[in-house]
């Protein structure tokens, strides 16, 4: 059965989902996710680091101390969290805490020699993590990181404002 040229038109520029893939959406999402990190987890875990502390390190540039809250606002959490994290990787030689000569009341995060080598460690578990997923998509990839950058984008959104 071949269909009308109209509908055709209509389909592409109104491409519903099914009820049972809008269904299946947000599950599968929360999977996908749990899996990702429950992944990341192990790898981390097997370079002596926690679910976290990769992103805290990798969102810092040597010679390019930050505040806490501009940390927290980097990785989307509390500056709580990220006070929680700094002390555990200040322990571990990787950041360093110090006062901001030009207002004292703000306290400036860096990133140590150490810390950097981490980074090298930690973005050598991303890529081959990176790896082993893109290569599990194909050709689907652009258009998958796409979409879902769209998806954080919508949500970080949302995010901000009910914070």
């Amino acid at each position: 059965m071949e269909a009308s040229p109209g509908s055709l038109v209509r389909l592409r520029i109104n491409p519903a989902p099914s009820a049972a893939l809008a269904a299946d959406f947000v599950p599968t999402l929360l999977s996908v996710a749990k899996q990702t990190r429950a992944i990341f987890g192990l790898k981390l875990s097997a370079a002596g680091f926690h679910n976290g502390q990769d992103q805290m390190l990798l969102a810092l540039q040597p010679d390019c101390p930050t505040t806490v809250s501009h940390l927290a606002d980097t990785l989307g959490v509390r500056p709580s969290t990220v006070s929680k994290m700094l002390d555990r990787l200040i322990e571990k030689g990787f950041l360093a805490r110090f006062a901001d000569t030009r207002d004292a009341r703000k306290t400036l995060v860096r990133i140590t020699p150490a810390g950097v080598e981490a980074q090298r460690r930690i973005q050598t578990v991303w890529d081959a993590i990176a790896a082993d997923l893109t290569q599990s998509l194909g050709e689907e990839t652009d258009v998958l990181t796409e979409q879902l950058g769209k998806l954080d984008r919508h949500l970080a959104s949302k995010l901000m404002r009910l914070r």
